[in-house]
């Protein structure tokens, strides 16, 4: 009998299919045709995969359905910094405007990094479930109120197994980990405001792309609270523009430290400059200048990761 090669497909290639399922069935629905969100107040698709900006989650729901409605939001987005780059594709369906549901896939290519750890061509792939939960208030509702949209969210993230299992493992850190946090978002119709906080309970280094937390050394290995910030301009109805900042856990420093790498694993806070465009409800694009600070310093001489950071949004 011959023998067949089977060639089962990669995650990546998975999130993808779940992407264009979901647009297909969902598009399908007339109930998807109308809906009462204005553009851009449900925020585009962060790096998680969770509705909000492209490094912070929001208060609100993905997807462009209002209450009674079930509305959907896939998306495909690449960062490019100095000697990283990430590639991320996910969906998150929204119900009722109340609960999120999502999917993320994340690759990160580590480029000098991997080469300089002897593993040219390794690439760091992170898969990422969320849920989101709206607990009080309504953004656009109570717009002329001091009243934010508020939500708790929280987001599993399970590292796959890559060609670093044996230095996270030396570390001491988890190749899984669940992140807790609870948004509120406030809208300022009229100003043609958005501002966003969001605080964070992590383990993450790194968003998770390197493990969760570390015990060499006498690391602290415990949960940290990490703030996140968002503010956007309303230029007008299909164009905005903003600034984020995205707190990040320091877990690995002393590991690296009493592996005799010195602060070669110090890790610093995300920050970007977005402009986000929707010239209509089911299509955004994003373009933004972030600043991912110092990732593995011990293979790149302490540069600042920036770049570039491009994303398409597509709602059902």
């Amino acid at each position: 009998m011959p023998q067949t090669n089977h060639r089962f497909p990669s995650p990546l290639q998975r999130s993808l299919a779940v992407i264009a399922l979901s647009a297909a069935t969902l598009g399908l629905s007339p109930a998807h045709a109308d809906t009462g969100k204005l553009l851009l107040t449900g925020g585009v698709s962060t790096v998680d995969g969770a509705a909000g900006g492209g490094l912070s989650p929001w208060a609100v729901i993905g997807g462009p359905g209002a209450e009674g409605q079930t509305g959907a939001a896939a998306y495909l987005s690449r960062a490019v910094t100095r000697d990283y780059g990430l590639t991320a594709a996910g969906v998150a369906i929204g119900l009722n405007d109340r609960v999120e549901l999502s999917f993320g896939h994340q690759d990160f290519n580590t480029r000098a990094t991997g080469t300089a750890l002897g593993l040219p061509g390794l690439h760091l792939k992170q898969d990422v479930l969320g849920a989101k939960w709206r607990v009080a208030g309504e953004a656009i509702v109570d717009s002329d109120t001091l009243m934010p949209q508020i939500a708790v969210g929280a987001q599993h993230k399970r590292l796959q197994s890559s060609g670093l299992d044996g230095t996270l493992t030396a570390l001491g850190a988890d190749r899984s980990g669940t992140d807790v946090y609870v948004s509120a978002t406030k809208l300022f119709l009229a100003q043609g405001v958005l501002v966003n906080g969001t605080l964070r309970a992590t383990r993450a280094n790194q968003g998770g792309l390197l493990g969760h937390g570390a015990t060499l050394g006498g690391a602290d290995d415990g949960y940290e609270l990490v703030p996140e910030v968002s503010v956007a301009w309303l230029l007008r109805k299909d164009l905005a523009v903003g600034l984020e900042y995205r707190g990040m856990p320091n877990k690995l420093q002393r590991a690296g430290a009493a592996a005799g790498l010195g602060n070669g694993l110090r890790a610093d806070d995300w920050m970007d400059l977005f402009v986000a465009w929707a010239p209509s409800k089911h299509v955004s694009l994003t373009a933004a200048w972030v600043n991912l600070g110092r990732i593995v310093p011990a293979t790149t001489a302490s540069r600042q990761q920036t770049g570039f950071y491009t994303s398409a949004q597509f709602a059902f």
